[in-house]
């Protein structure tokens, strides 16, 4: 990159920072004037506790030799429903799912590579690997001649896509149905609105994005301004403190090293091509206010997969950010179920 490219992107980064504190400013005197009982109330959700249920830990080794740290809640002999989780995020991420379906269901979680309690590894991050991952990890959670729903959150998604593009052979045997929630294919520094840009202004620059995306600078600690950035970026006006902060913790614990290798390597993902090997019914949900996965790309995957015959639904949810297993469970839980039971 020249030096006049360098300065450019810097330039851009620190005008995106003011737009941002701007935003976030602004979102934060919304938020004030909307306060609400459901914002602030006293009783804690019980969707966001820690699960009841002890897990058990599962020995999954990848492709690549590194061991995929992974849980499985409830009976061995129940309908598999396999999560898996998006970018910044771990295990911690499904609680929501796993509090609400692990009593009639066999729930697997497992933390993405660099997450949680899965280290980076040697293999350097690749869409691939997401894939290689997923296999490796329904490989040792669904038993021969069963089926599991397969779940996606965000770069959760795209792991089923990976897999989908790499082992087409394998969604047959392994997957009975697919959800592909809050998560797009393609052009995702093209068509976020994280950044805001007034109408028919140019789209951010790949190499703009990627700097940002690939940026390893600490996350501050929590404070008020951090909340108000992750509710900004990844939730709705309308979520709750209790929400927020969850998530606050949760991408807390993700290193700068996995946040910004892993923002990197999404910057210029392209698994569209996968949509035609999801020859099972195929759930697409999204957020309306999302703003890291804006709808237009859960409406170019439904009709991708519609056009092919492999569309079960595409759900819309008003007022719901990125975080849309966290911010409205219930509906998330309830298509969850309705495809185990198809």
């Amino acid at each position: 990159m020249s030096e006049r490219s360098r300065g450019n992107v810097r330039r851009i980064l620190l005008g995106t920072s003011v737009v941002g504190a701007a935003v976030a400013a602004g979102a934060a005197v919304r938020s004030r004037r909307a306060r609400t009982e459901r914002a602030f109330g006293a009783a804690p959700n019980p969707a966001l506790r820690d699960p009841i249920r002890r897990p058990e830990t599962i020995p999954v080794i990848s492709a690549d030799g590194h061991p995929i740290h992974t849980l499985a809640y409830g009976d061995p002999d129940a309908p598999v429903i396999v999560l898996s989780h998006g970018w910044t995020c771990s295990t911690q991420f499904w609680y929501p799912q796993v509090n609400a379906l692990a009593d009639e269901f066999r729930v697997i979680t497992y933390d993405q590579r660099g997450h949680g309690r899965t280290g980076l590894g040697p293999t350097p991050l690749d869409p691939v690997l997401l894939g290689d991952d997923l296999d490796a990890v329904l490989s040792a959670t669904v038993p021969d001649g069963r089926k599991a729903v397969v779940v996606g959150h965000s770069m959760g998604g795209m792991s089923i896509m990976s897999w989908a593009l790499k082992y087409p052979e394998r969604v047959q045997q392994k997957a009975g149905a697919v959800m592909l929630a809050s998560t797009g294919t393609d052009r995702l520094v093209a068509e976020t609105t994280v950044i805001p840009r007034p109408k028919r202004a140019p789209a951010v620059p790949v190499p703009v994005g990627r700097v940002i995306l690939g940026s390893r600078a600490p996350m501050v600690a929590p404070s008020p301004l951090t909340r108000r950035g992750v509710q900004y970026v990844a939730m709705a006006a309308g979520s709750t403190r209790e929400e927020i902060d969850f998530c606050v913790r949760i991408v807390q614990g993700c290193s700068p090293a996995t946040r910004g290798g892993w923002g990197r390597a999404l910057s210029t993902i392209d698994v569209g091509a996968s949509l035609d090997n999801l020859t099972v019914p195929t759930t697409v949900l999204v957020g309306n206010a999302d703003r890291l996965t804006p709808p237009v790309h859960s409406v170019r995957m439904s009709d991708t997969l519609d056009a092919a015959g492999h569309l079960e639904r595409l759900i819309r949810l008003p007022k719901i950010g990125h975080m849309a297993t966290i911010e409205a469970p219930d509906a998330v839980n309830a298509e969850i179920v309705r495809l185990a039971r198809l």
